[in-house]
């Protein structure tokens, strides 16, 4: 078995095949001119109905708990007893899985149809997995029933395929969120969001009132739509002041649309300025950004937004694929069925927003200070 910590020595081999990859794919997108509040989180959002193990002859001892304006139903208080119950491990890995073009005949690697990213939906609905946001991730907040699993479905460049209405103003249903709404009408327990990074012309539109009423339809319905930078260029090519640059002149436009401040950003081509923290923190021309989490662009499971290592200023992704070429490896289908197969190693929620449950062997993987939350057992 591999553990997190046995993963790390690989991160940059991974990432630097997913960038080639990447870099490849987007060689030969169209262009229009450029490339394309709880203690453990921040504001609270919508959640399936919560969930509880059938009772033993000794009866399970959580209690609901109340979740006062904010939308959601009741979760639990999370005991030991019932930790173990659910075999909960809030220090495990979580898929951060990456998605780009949804088109009917794919033209990069790093494109999937229709068909497939409905297949890969369906399946990780089965299995138990419920979508949050890369901002309830990064900030910790991740509010899924007892004995799920979080999975954060991201999209980079904004492409029309993930997002659109049509002229009477309804979602085009062969977008992805349409699919994502539509499997989520299928599997009630599959939280219908994701999170939709993007540049100058979101879902490319040109158009502002157009880009203004795609971004509050998004957000008002739990999407977020946050920072990949104006242009989309190699940050790391970048000197440090056009780097911020190209991330303020993005925040500048969600603050417009109604989607700013952002909380996250993801790096285009998964490349990290030569100043690393000049992509989580900084300012241009009197505007400044500083986010909870920026994302790679693979190629692995990340660890617990609440391990003492987490680092989120450059948090892991999995690209959607199959398990072909470079892909045997680093992709989706075969990291999901490695997180099947080692099910000690995978997050596994307690339901209870106020606590972070482990098992007593890994109460010294969580982060200091949050020590008065754990939950052992």
């Amino acid at each position: 078995m591999r553990s997190a910590a046995s993963l790390t020595p690989i991160i940059g081999i991974a990432n630097a095949v997913v960038v080639a990859v990447a870099v490849v794919g987007l060689m030969v997108v169209p262009s229009s001119g450029e490339t394309p509040a709880g203690p453990r989180g921040g504001a609270a959002t919508r959640q399936a109905p919560q969930q509880t193990p059938q009772q033993t002859s000794r009866p399970l001892e959580p209690q609901p708990s109340v979740s006062q304006g904010t939308g959601q139903p009741p979760g639990v208080v999370a005991t030991p007893e019932f930790a173990r119950q659910v075999k909960a491990n809030e220090a495990g890995l979580v898929p951060v899985l990456m998605y780009h073009r949804i088109v009917a005949k794919r033209h990069a690697a790093i494109d999937r149809t229709p068909k497939q990213f409905r297949q890969e939906l369906e399946k990780l609905a089965r299995q138990g997995y419920v979508p949050i946001t890369a901002k309830e991730f990064a900030t910790g907040d991740i509010r899924v029933p007892a004995g799920k699993f979080p999975v954060v479905l991201t999209f980079d460049d904004g492409h029309p395929s993930h997002f659109g209405l049509d002229a009477a103003g309804n979602l085009r249903p062969d977008t992805a969120v349409g699919i994502i709404l539509d499997v989520a009408r299928k599997y009630p327990g599959f939280r219908p969001v994701a999170t939709l990074w993007v540049n100058r012309e979101p879902f490319g539109l040109r158009d502002r009132a157009a880009q203004e009423t795609a971004v509050r339809w998004l957000a008002g319905r739990g999407f977020e739509v946050a920072n990949h930078t104006w242009a989309h260029p190699n940050l790391r090519a970048l000197p440090t002041s056009q780097v911020r640059r190209q991330i303020v002149r993005l925040e500048r436009l969600l603050a417009k649309l109604g989607a700013g401040p952002s909380t996250t950003m993801a790096l285009p081509f998964g490349n990290l300025p030569r100043v690393r923290k000049a992509a989580r923190t900084g300012g241009w021309d009197g505007t400044r950004y500083d986010f909870a989490g920026v994302f790679l662009a693979g190629a692995e499971p990340s660890i617990s937004p609440y391990a003492k290592n987490f680092d989120r200023g450059a948090i892991q992704r999995i690209q959607s694929n199959g398990k072909k070429g470079e892909c045997r490896k680093w992709c989706s289908q075969y990291w999901l069925e490695w997180l099947n197969k080692h099910p000690r190693e995978r997050f596994v929620s307690d339901g209870d927003p106020q606590r972070i449950s482990v098992p007593e062997r890994l109460r010294g993987k969580i982060e200091a200070k949050r020590g008065a939350l754990v939950n052992a057992y």
